[in-house]
């Protein structure tokens, strides 16, 4: 044993590409193993990126007494069930977002957290970007006065209609894949949940929504809307935030570069702020090394990752009933 966190990753899902770089780079974890349901493909991939472990199966990973945390990027139908399943066998988790889709199945993963006593944390590695934490200290100090309006978007063209994202059974849509981002960034600018929500959709041919409008309400007639496609090109990202006193504009808000600006923008003029933002997908993997090593609490609570799936649940009612929800 090296004294450091021992990592595990739960397919050789093309996201992995992500979180293997601050892995191997940090000083308190490790990335010491991969499973796949074929072993030649697990095998392969651990030799690309010089992983000590391979498993034909993800049960063979489960039950590896060295691995303390689990990175479950399966498809979203198979979060609930591969996250309860690494918790039994002993193991942490970050699961990708969205972490279930239903409030059921999250309120699972909750008791299961509580049965076990192992952490789980919810993907949004946005939350943990040095930018994000800027914009909500800017808006917590009254930098633009009292919030009044938000407005987000994240798209780009999904040509394959094959990818697990056009999938029902598999959780697909362009709400679970994008609009859950702008929706998490409102409730957590805003600090409080919708007490409205009104959605629209457009369905492609394999069932899902491959476009979505949504708009928001929020106590003390705060609003936020957002717009999410898989049909747009070039591919569209920001993040909006209208004052009383002021503007800030969000260029990348949700895959921000190792070095971003954001403009806060008055009747007195505009004010660039530069950020450096660092790697992405180091403030989750830190992130959990500070809840199991320090106690910290989590930056995505399950809380927070239960309101945020209410919220697109409710959105989605919404678009389907014609109904304000």
């Amino acid at each position: 044993m090296d004294n450091k966190l021992h990592w595990g990753l739960l397919s050789t899902a093309g996201i992995n590409r992500a979180v293997i770089p601050p892995l191997k780079k940090s000083s308190r974890n490790r990335l010491v193993a991969i499973a796949s349901r074929e072993l030649a493909k697990a095998k392969a991939f651990a030799a690309k990126w010089e992983i000590e472990k391979a498993f034909g199966s993800y049960e063979e990973l489960l039950a590896d007494p060295d691995i303390d945390i689990i990175y479950n990027p399966l498809p979203n139908a198979l979060h609930t069930e591969w996250t309860i399943k690494a918790l039994e066998a002993g193991k942490h988790v970050l699961c990708e977002k969205p972490l279930a889709t239903t409030t059921e199945e999250i309120e699972a993963i909750i008791a299961a957290v509580k049965r076990t006593g192992k952490i789980v944390e919810e993907g949004f590695m946005y939350r943990h970007s040095p930018q994000t934490l800027r914009v909500k200290e800017l808006i917590d100090s009254g930098k633009i006065g009292k919030v009044v309006m938000m407005h987000g978007r994240f798209s780009f063209c999904l040509a394959n209609e094959q990818d697990i994202r056009m999938d029902a059974t598999l959780g697909g849509g362009s709400i679970w894949d994008l609009g859950c981002y702008p929706i998490s960034y409102f409730r957590y600018l805003y600090g409080m949940e919708p007490d409205q929500v009104c959605g629209y959709k457009v369905d492609g041919k394999t069932g899902v929504d491959v476009t979505f409008s949504g708009e928001m309400h929020f106590p003390g007639n705060a609003l936020a809307q957002f717009q999410c496609s898989f049909r747009s090109t070039p591919s569209r990202q920001s993040i909006e935030v209208f004052g009383e006193e002021g503007q800030i504009f969000i260029s990348n808000p949700f895959l921000p570069s190792p070095k971003e600006e954001i403009m806060v923008m008055k009747d007195t003029g505009a004010e660039k702020i530069e950020i450096d933002c660092g790697d992405l997908y180091a403030g989750e993997v830190e992130d959990m090394a500070d809840i199991i090593l320090n106690h910290k609490l989590p930056r995505v609570s399950l809380d927070d990752s239960l309101n945020n799936t209410r919220v697109i649940i409710n959105l989605l009612e919404s678009a389907r009933s014609g109904k304000t929800i």
